[in-house]
């Protein structure tokens, strides 16, 4: 559904250096950057890359209430090394890796806020067994 996303950061080296962590936490690179952003997707990922971080100054602000980033995980490895990286780098705690009954079995996720107060998840859809 969606082509790429990117969102404003206060400062952008901060942000750069978060992301760095947990984009690679997730098996994610940094594609490009310059004076203005810095874009992060698949190795080797050609044209517009699929997640970005542009420098919007004092005037970047997160969206309210209700909104967050869901990044797809490999494994719930990832989930925790994701969670732990924001944690070590001005991360805040939205709720620590761990299986998500309330949406199902499989849904293994952790959420945090970035230092500017995006609200991100990073989550891996395990296969539910079904009784036979």
């Amino acid at each position: 559904m969606f082509d790429h996303l990117s969102i404003g950061v206060t400062d952008l080296a901060r942000s750069a250096a978060f992301y760095d962590a947990v984009m690679t936490a997730l098996g994610h690179v940094r594609l490009s950057e310059n004076y203005r952003h810095v874009a992060y997707g698949p190795e080797g990922f050609t044209g517009e890359a699929p997640f970005a971080i542009l420098d919007g100054g004092s005037e970047a602000r997160p969206p309210g209430p209700g909104f967050h980033l869901a990044f797809a995980a490999p494994s719930r490895d990832a989930v925790d090394r994701f969670h732990a990286a924001a944690m070590r780098l001005g991360g805040f705690d939205e709720g620590g890796p761990g299986v998500r009954e309330n949406y199902n079995p499989g849904y293994y996720a952790a959420f945090v806020r970035d230092p500017d107060g995006y609200r991100l998840e990073a989550v891996s859809h395990e296969p539910i067994a079904t009784p036979s």
